[in-house]
């Protein structure tokens, strides 16, 4: 209670709270794009994750998918980046508060990396269920 009570009276002062209202806009803006420039360069899975986005843009030109299907290809697309980008904080978080091997640290890592293997899978099947009737119609 007392410890509460002391917080109140502090003021906590970021850099990123610095500036008129559009300056701190674009600070944030600016370390977002940071954030993936970084990504882009050190996270291997970006580019795969990038590529497949690529690749599944054309089949979705080629085979004129529906409103419905591109909704669910752009969603699923930008929440695996999305959560790519979150497991990549939550290691760099945890690499920053431990450099030696535990077994929290590990769980914290693995945990992050299956849920974007969760999504990846996800995506999978879905692009299965759009992709594989048009595929199939050429044939038949």
């Amino acid at each position: 209670m007392a410890l509460k009570g002391k917080m109140n009276k502090v003021k906590i002062v970021r850099n990123k709270d610095r500036g008129t209202t559009l300056e701190r806009y674009k600070k944030s803006f600016f370390h977002a794009i940071d954030g993936f420039v970084y990504s882009f360069k050190f996270e291997h899975n970006i580019i795969i994750i990038l590529l497949a986005a690529l690749l599944v843009t054309i089949f979705g030109f080629i085979f004129k998918i529906s409103t419905f299907e591109w909704l669910f290809c752009i969603i699923i697309i930008g929440l695996i980046l999305a959560t790519e980008l979150i497991n990549t904080s939550i290691e760099a978080l945890v690499d920053l508060v431990t450099k030696e091997i535990h077994p929290l640290a590990k769980i914290a890592k693995d945990t992050a990396s299956t849920a974007v293997l969760i999504l990846c899978f996800t995506a999978l099947i879905g692009g299965l269920v759009i992709f594989i009737p048009k595929i199939v119609g050429i044939f038949m």
